[in-house]
């Protein structure tokens, strides 16, 4: 598929901040056996090998699960659960040693192309792996022994940051290994989130097979702080799959350990990791300890993104123009939301001298963001502001958006009701609508 030159400049340029952000970070990227026997391994890997390229530091945890089956079937045996666990008798940790050792192999294959006609051309991936997890058996529950299934006990995270360090992507499937030299069956998210629990990973990603965090109408969800996954999982979870709640469980407990964000992701998109790692929003569901999106106070280094917002505004005429020298002096009374690190709401709060009214001015939010309620939330935070200052009215001058003001309590009022100061500035070209709204001060 060709791109045409503008559109190609056009994505590196937003994608710079993620290169930049992502060089030297960590990521462990956990994906099941299925990646590799229905011809999306291919794109997986060159994507792996991109990241690597750009100086991402990163851990691959692949699961196994249809490779045993396989195994397993053609011994005529069967993998028995207990209580959602893997019972591992011998048979089955024959076929899970066989099986991983494949998937291990074809990875490692995989990541040394370098032909000429590939999108791997040119690069060198050196892929490295070992015994880095310690497991312990799980032992007998509920009467029921589990045998050769564990769990992990330590990660052995000091030898994988050296082969990191050496520029080479990790390889950690799902095997755990004894002081006494026994192997166990281990779940590969649990591997994935203890490896990344003892890296303190800047990202977790879980591309998942056919499963998805969706809300009551089908909608993916796209962010989750922990404390609204935690709701999720008591409004939603008897409607989950076992594995699912194991997820978003051990989502928040590594959210919680040090793992910055936790991205799950569907493998059946072509190209999600990329999408998600080099676009503002991505295409899965993001759960972090704190609000993806946050609001605050601005600084003067937000000037820049403030303007690149309301520029569009005021060509239309929407918004008045405002000289960067006139913004910065008032960038103390602005409010912004940011995402990614880039403004795409705000709205600044003009108190007038000896008055008990203020002025909402500029309130714009970024057109891919509207339809979402920044507004709404700019507003209630500005009036919030207002009141605790002892602000009892606040009044604002629009052109195009009165309807919008009006919905929301204000009432339309003559212009020389505006305070003395302001009524003295009021544009009389531009012809302004001046709308008003008292603040309840209690």
């Amino acid at each position: 598929m060709s791109v045409e030159p503008r559109q190609l400049v056009e994505v590196f340029r937003q994608g710079a901040p993620y290169i930049n952000a992502h060089r030297g970070a960590t990521f462990v990227i956990a994906f099941g056996g299925e990646a590799l026997l229905d011809g999306g391994l291919a794109a997986l890997v060159h994507d792996v090998a991109l990241l690597n390229s750009l100086g991402v530091r990163t851990v691959l945890v692949p699961g196994a699960r249809p490779q045993i089956e396989r195994r397993l079937n053609a011994r005529g045996a069967h993998m028995r659960y207990a209580a959602g666990r893997r019972v591992t008798d011998d048979v089955a940790l024959e076929c899970v040693r066989e099986a991983a050792g494949e998937v291990r192999l074809e990875l490692e294959a995989r990541l040394s192309l370098g032909l000429a006609n590939s999108p791997m051309a040119g690069l060198r991936v050196r892929a490295a792996s070992g015994n880095f997890v310690m497991a312990r058996p799980f032992g007998v529950h509920d009467g029921v022994d589990y045998q050769h299934t564990g769990e992990v006990r330590r990660v052995d995270a000091a030898a994988i940051e050296e082969r990191l360090d050496d520029g080479a992507v990790v390889l950690v499937p799902p095997l755990g290994y004894s002081p006494t030299g026994e192997v166990f069956n281990l779940h590969g998210e649990d591997v994935a989130l203890a490896v990344s629990r003892a890296l303190r990973a800047e990202k977790l990603l879980y591309l998942l097979e056919g499963r998805h965090v969706v809300d009551a109408t089908g909608a993916l969800v796209r962010q989750m702080t922990t404390e609204e996954t935690r709701d999720y999982l008591r409004e939603h979870g008897d409607a989950l799959a076992p594995e699912m709640q194991r997820l978003l469980r051990g989502a928040v407990d590594v959210c919680h350990g040090g793992v910055r964000r936790v991205h799950l992701l569907d493998r059946d998109q072509d190209g999600a990791l990329l999408m998600e790692l080099f676009t503002r929003d991505g295409v899965g569901t993001l759960i972090t300890a704190q609000s993806f999106e946050r609001t605050r106070r601005a600084d003067i280094d937000d000037v820049p993104g403030i303007l690149a917002l309301i520029e569009p505004l005021e060509r239309r005429g929407v918004l008045v123009r405002r000289e960067r020298e006139h913004l910065e002096t008032e960038i103390d009374d602005f409010t912004v939301m940011e995402r990614e690190g880039t403004i795409v709401a705000c709205a600044a709060l003009h108190p007038i001298p000896d008055t008990a009214v203020a002025e909402l001015a500029c309130l714009a939010v970024h057109p891919d963001y509207r339809g979402g309620g920044r507004g709404d939330r700019l507003l209630k935070r500005l009036e919030g502001e207002a009141r605790g200052r002892g602000i009892g009215a606040l009044f604002v001058l629009t052109t195009q958006t009165a309807h919008w003001f009006e919905e929301r309590g204000f009432r339309r009022v003559a212009p020389e009701s505006l305070p003395g100061e302001r009524r003295e500035r009021y544009n009389l070209e531009r012809n302004s609508r001046v709308y008003l709204k008292d603040i309840d001060r209690r």
